[in-house]
């Protein structure tokens, strides 16, 4: 038995709840979780995901490794892990390297679950629909597989590092492994909630990169001041007419979280010749695009998921950055006891807090 916070009703207050989660398959990995950060795609699922309810959501899992199936290698009871998204390991994108773009992302990630269709937890008897992003991690404990089980080292922050299964590795890796700014570049993003704090701070990590926010929150537009970007903006009509200002001419580079088809247009708008924006926020709508702004201007659009990571390699390379002092990624969070989700949320909605992260 374990507590979880599930979702019985879109519209409802998570739930918590007494589960049954079953032991790990051959393949499977059972995790004592530790932490479990709150991210806005649970949010979206939970208001917009499966009928079949009660929902066991959370995909920013971390914590140790309490027991493992007789298939799994590589992972050992007593590690501690980070989890994150499931990707096959054997389409075409895997092998490529473009984890997150696997072919089978969907069916993985998306309440994925036992072959056989038995159930792996359950609540009075009703079977829980788990799996979210392998993991279903707002739990005490939680059923993964290898693939999206990431061993990091004993004495990691764990609340820091729960956040690197999805939102912080969005982030950083969009500036570290996408857009990759060179020295002399001019970085502006586009909204300043988890995801774009995470790539400020990676940003920072290059040298010679200036960095400007554009976020409606004065409290973050603060922090994001605090964080090293050279100006944190208000959006509004004088914004594109800033940005050109002190960008001399347009910006390098772009990041843009929002999810918004107008703010994509004026990210696209406001690059310089041969600059590039990439694109994280999954929104509703068409953007108005100048094509010919575009092709004239040499720019370029990179959709872009989780980061475009290979977490294996690249959540170890975040905590060495975190480690060195580098990439300051606790100035963004804030634990909350699991019993105080509904003030987390609360947090999170109203912005005071960037990142909440559960302890359980």
């Amino acid at each position: 038995m374990t507590t979880a916070a599930l979702s019985r009703d879109p519209r409802a207050a998570f739930s918590l709840e007494s589960v049954t989660i079953d032991e790990p398959r051959a393949d499977e990995i059972l995790v004592r979780i530790e932490a479990s950060g709150i991210c806005h795609t649970d949010l979206v699922s939970r208001a917009a995901g499966a009928a079949d309810r009660p929902i066991l959501l959370g995909h920013e899992g971390a914590g140790v490794v309490a027991a493992v199936g007789a298939e799994v290698a590589g992972v050992r009871p007593g590690d501690r892990v980070v989890l994150t998204f499931r990707h096959c390991g054997s389409c075409r994108n895997c092998r490529l390297g473009r984890l997150p773009y696997c072919a089978r992302s969907t069916a993985l990630n998306q309440f994925g679950g036992r072959a056989d269709r038995s159930p792996r937890i359950t609540v009075d008897g009703t079977r829980v629909r788990d799996g979210f992003f392998g993991q279903s991690s707002f739990a005490g404990y939680a059923l993964s597989t290898a693939d999206n089980t990431i061993v990091v080292p004993g004495g990691t922050d764990i609340a820091v590092a729960a956040a690197l299964g999805c939102g912080f590795q969005t982030g950083a890796g969009a500036i570290l492994n996408v857009l990759a700014p060179e020295p002399d570049s001019q970085l502006v993003i586009y909204g300043a909630g988890a995801v774009g704090m995470a790539g400020l701070l990676a940003a920072r990590t290059r040298p010679g990169t200036t960095v400007l926010v554009v976020e409606p929150s004065a409290d973050r537009r603060a922090l994001a001041l605090e964080l090293g970007a050279a100006a944190a903006l208000a959006p509004g009509d004088e914004t594109a007419a800033t940005i050109d200002e002190l960008t001399g001419g347009g910006a390098t580079h772009a990041l843009d979280t929002t999810g918004r088809p107008d703010v994509l247009a004026a990210a696209v708008a406001g690059l310089a010749t041969g600059g590039a924006v990439a694109v994280v926020g999954l929104g509703i709508g068409v953007p108005q695009l100048d094509m010919r702004d575009i092709v004239l201007g040499g720019k370029t659009i990179h959709g872009c998921l989780e980061g475009d990571a290979v977490p294996r390699r690249f959540i170890p390379h975040l905590l060495e950055l975190y480690t060195a002092g580098r990439l300051p990624l606790d100035r963004l969070v804030r634990s909350y006891p699991y019993t105080e989700i509904g003030a987390a949320l609360a947090d999170h909605h109203a912005g005071r807090v960037v990142k909440p992260v559960l302890t359980w």
